[in-house]
């Protein structure tokens, strides 16, 4: 039954920052008044509602027909009266009593089980959940929210759905509250696709384009004013003013900031409700199915789930641009920021792949033109090579020919240029991204938004000892002393330290396991496994990293998150980037550790014959026949191939998982109504929660890593990682659209601290290049050769090679890789190509970063026509919010005084 609640609205912001206040509704009127330091709004219901009927069985919902008693049918996502709007869910579950005896239970004469000790702190529980619940729900009446209560039931379970709905006067007052911007001029949609425009002037077509349905209008904005509510567009059509996405961010907002306990242990919000089991689920509905109507329609006529799902999520959408104003007009600027990030970096890694593949390419063509190769493949028993083991017999240089052969595709003068081209690559990239994360945040108004004073973690509300006033806002909030976080933050750190250390000890164990297998192949006896030994042992040791590296993360996410949370971070922000610190540290060391290992450490501390360095008594790893960078690109296929494979997998796989149990869930309770056709509701309720935007900017930024980093010696990289953006932008599609519950709208200016990681890993690309050319690479001891002794390094391995000291009996004249003279002591060439290579370390980077410094002067993080827009949206604005507007108009009607200089002309905003 439902009933009216104008009485009960009354008091809504005492509601919501009165900790103590227990939802009776108060009774005075005064606009104006304070309390707690905070302001007190007029009060919400007209009278348009005073005449309904009173029903005093049920305190919970309010009546939203008043005109008839009869529901209603149902159409979209609506109230049973067809017209008031569900702008969010709360559901619960209460599980049916059941009539037991047995041990330790008591039925009383009614049927009912009385609880004895073993089970009356679950009762006690369940109560006190019950309690919160009820106050919760009459404290939102309070506020103001109209609300309606479906259930589904069977004899085990009933599942209650709690709809929520914001009515006209709610909505403008938290709208001017919440800065919401509102607009003032339409203008046509602007074409922000570079891409797109370039084509058109080559007069290219391009097949990339397609024309989507009901895209948002483009508007000039400026934050919402009730008294200049006259003065913005389309502020009659109270159904349709605030979007959908507007409509349930408020609701949220109030949810968040009602109160359902004790002052003194901030019992506040939504989020703590859920975490207390209170609440199971807390979602806004989808706008309806995904799923295209089996019969005919105007594209224009579907709804905005269908359409994204339809001209955005399908596979066979791959190659078109995603339709980023509706996935912000759907879902929030927050993950369209992500989308729009994830497109736009996509598009940056084809000109990269194309020149990744063609300078692969050209290694294959021109593998015959090594003459190093050749004069390795020619030698015979020319070279004999001293044993790689100590148990290992000497070897003829000539076996590994395969190898030599291989090592030119990967170490080659076109992997030093690409490595060059993917340093200026990612350092431009992000240049041009800060100029379209300014355009899309202008777009679509939150350039100037920042973040309101954030409210406490519903986790640090619980778990704070003291309270004290809010500097900002004067209301006592929980808190926690700083120096007891700043000590919790250091011990966080040592035990970050130790699980970096468990990672070296990793790295350790798969080195030692890469000796003993390399050992193993050698002593078979076979030619070809004694040949291939190294790039055996390198790929097992790779796959054994690789499963090491997964384990280890999941670990240390839930350490980090545990971590996190013991820190006592007041606000969500605040968590968010000490938690993405902590993983991305973790993960940086445990992805890029081994590949850092191989690039600039295996081979360094060998050693010499009679001389040889060692590990735990086992001699350390040199690199291999093909070079320290054939290796390498081995680990990073292995690596970062693998692991796309696997996310790709668990992302497909998972949700459907989950989805899977929750319907079962479902129906269970359903039981056999196979007549009753499930609501919106019910079908929401069935879906995965989002659970954010986190691990999938970790998988892109790791990404970016290994394409940036590693690129002199995986070429193919960016080719692999454009491939596996492609299905990730359909599959991330698909699940927002088709798989999770519709997350709550989030307003955001860019993607966050996630930029400034790519900012970091940009610089540290350009180093760790220069020294990959310098030290890993052959090019530098190529060149410097070619210009003392031989343009066509014609005696180039001979030079390479030292013979072993006089002293060294087991076989006496062999060689080894070095530049040595015949005591062990470093020749003269060795420190003349270190003085080459230490010289175009320094060059390299000062190139680089002066290139990068230019690019930042010459390209603007603003452009010049968004420059321009803003000020037509600023003027518009002081326009239409004057103050002094209203007068001006009167004296100019009644022929007063002109105005005096300085003051602007009124204007037509809503033209």
């Amino acid at each position: 039954m439902l009933r009216k609640g104008s009485e009960l609205l009354k008091g809504d912001r005492e509601v919501l920052l009165d900790l103590d206040y227990g939802g009776v509704a108060q009774t005075t009127d005064s606009y104006g008044s304070l309390q707690n330091g905070s302001f007190i709004p007029p009060r919400y219901l007209s009278a348009a509602a005073a005449g309904e009927d009173v029903d005093g069985d049920d305190p919970i919902y309010v009546h939203c027909n008043p005109r008839s008693n009869q529901p209603l049918p149902q159409q979209g996502n609506y109230f049973r009266d067809g017209r008031t709007k569900i702008d969010f869910v709360l559901v619960w579950e209460i599980r049916s009593r059941r009539k037991r005896r047995g041990k330790g239970k008591v039925t009383s004469e009614e049927g009912e089980t009385a609880p004895t000790e073993e089970n009356s702190r679950s009762e006690r529980r369940k109560a006190q959940l019950a309690q919160w619940r009820e106050k919760f729900v009459q404290n939102l009446e309070s506020a103001g929210l109209l609300m309606e209560e479906e259930q589904t039931a069977n004899e085990k379970k009933t599942i209650h759905f709690l709809k929520l709905s914001a009515p006209w006067d709610v909505l403008v007052f938290y709208a001017e509250e919440l800065c919401v911007r509102a607009p003032l001029q339409a203008q046509p949609n602007l074409d922000l696709n570079t891409s797109a425009r370039v084509l058109k002037r080559l007069c290219i077509p391009n097949v990339m384009m397609e024309s989507v349905p009901n895209r948002p209008l483009d508007y000039y904005t400026c934050a919402f004013r009730k008294s200049k509510m006259n003065r913005f567009l389309g502020c009659d059509n109270h159904e349709t003013y605030f979007t959908n996405t507007q409509r349930h961010r408020i609701v949220y907002e109030i949810l968040a900031r009602t109160v359902y306990g004790k002052r003194k242990r901030a019992e506040v919000g939504v989020d703590r409700l859920v975490n207390e089991g209170v609440y199971t689920a807390a979602f806004p509905l989808h706008e309806g199915p995904f799923q295209l109507p089996r019969n005919e329609i105007r594209p224009d006529e579907l709804n905005q789930r269908q359409i994204l799902y339809h001209y955005w999520a399908r596979w066979c959408k791959w190659y078109k641009y995603q339709p980023l104003d509706h996935i912000r007009e759907y879902f929030g600027e927050k993950i369209a920021f992500y989308f729009a990030w994830l497109g736009f970096y996509t598009a940056w890694l084809l000109p990269a792949a194309v020149v990744g593949t063609l300078v692969f390419v050209s290694g294959v063509m021109s593998m015959g033109t090594n003459t190093p190769a050749k004069e390795i493949c020619d030698s015979g028993a020319s070279y004999l090579m001293c044993p790689l083991c100590n148990t290992c017999k000497a070897w003829n240089m000539s076996e590994i020919c395969t190898m030599a052969k291989l090592g030119y595709l990967f170490d080659h003068p076109g992997t030093v240029l690409f490595s060059v081209f993917m340093s200026f690559w990612a350092v431009t990239f992000l240049e041009y991204w800060k100029r379209k994360m300014a355009t899309l945040a202008h777009h679509w108004d939150c350039m100037d938004f920042h973040e309101e004073e954030e409210r406490p973690r519903p986790e640090f509300a619980a778990m704070a000892p003291t309270m004290e006033p809010n500097p900002v806002t004067g209301v006592k909030e929980p808190y926690f002393p700083e120096k007891t976080r700043l000590s919790r933050m250091f011990t966080g750190s040592m035990v970050i330290i130790m699980m970096l250390c468990v990672v070296m000890i990793f790295l350790v164990t798969v080195v030692m396991c890469r000796g003993i297998i390399s050992v193993m192949m050698f002593h078979t006896g076979s030619p070809v496994l004694r040949t291939e030994a190294g790039t055996i042992a390198n790929i097992s040791g790779s796959i054994v990293n690789l499963g090491l590296i997964l384990l280890m993360g999941r670990v240390y996410t839930a350490l980090a998150e545990q971590l996190t949370k013991w820190e006592m971070h007041r606000t969500q922000t605040q968590y968010d980037n000490a938690f993405i610190f902590k993983v991305f540290i973790f993960q940086f060391v445990n992805f890029y550790s081994s590949p850092f290992y191989v690039a600039f450490f295996k081979g360094r501390f060998v050693g010499y014959p009679t001389n040889y360095g060692t590990l735990f008594g086992m001699r350390n790893e040199d690199c291999g026949p093909g070079g320290c960078l054939i290796e390498l690109a081995e680990q990073l296929f292995i690596i970062m191939v693998g692991k796309q494979l696997i996310n790709n997998i668990q992302e497909f796989i998972i949700p459907k998982v989950k989805a899977w149990r929750q319907k079962r869930t479902l129906a269970k309770v359903l039981g056999g109504k196979a007549s009753h056709e499930p609501q919106r509701w019910e079908e929401d309720y069935q879906l995965v929660e989002c659970e954010g935007l986190f691990e999938e900017y970790l998988e892109m930024v790791l990404q970016f890593g290994f394409i940036t980093i590693f690129v002199a010696a995986f070429p193919l990289a960016p080719l692999f990682a454009l491939l596996n953006n492609w299905v990730e932008i359909r599959l991330d599609a698909h699940k927002f659209a088709g798989e999770y519950r519709r997350p709550v709208a989030e307003r955001a200016q860019n993607i966050g601290v996630w930029f400034n990681i790519l900012e970091a890993l940009s610089h540290l690309s350009v180093i760790a290049n220069a020294f990959l050319i310098a030290f890993t690479s052959d090019f530098l001891p190529r060149l410097l050769y070619q210009y003392k002794f031989d343009n066509n390094l014609n005696g180039y391995i001979n030079s390479t090679l030292a013979y072993a000291p006089l002293n060294y009996t087991e076989y006496p004249m062999c060689r080894y890789k070095a530049y040595r003279d015949n005591n062990g002591n470093y020749s003269l060439f060795y420190w003349e190509l270190l003085a080459v290579r230490l010289g175009f370390i320094i060059a390299f980077e000062h190139a680089v970063f002066f290139v990068l410094r230019a690019i930042d002067w010459i390209v603007p993080d603003v452009p010049e026509s968004l420059e321009l827009k803003i000020k037509r949206e600023r003027y518009l604005a002081k326009q239409a919010l004057a103050e002094n507007q209203e007068a001006l108009l009167v004296s100019r009607g009644r022929g007063a005084t002109p105005a005096t200089p300085g003051t602007s002309s009124p204007v037509n905003v809503a033209e």
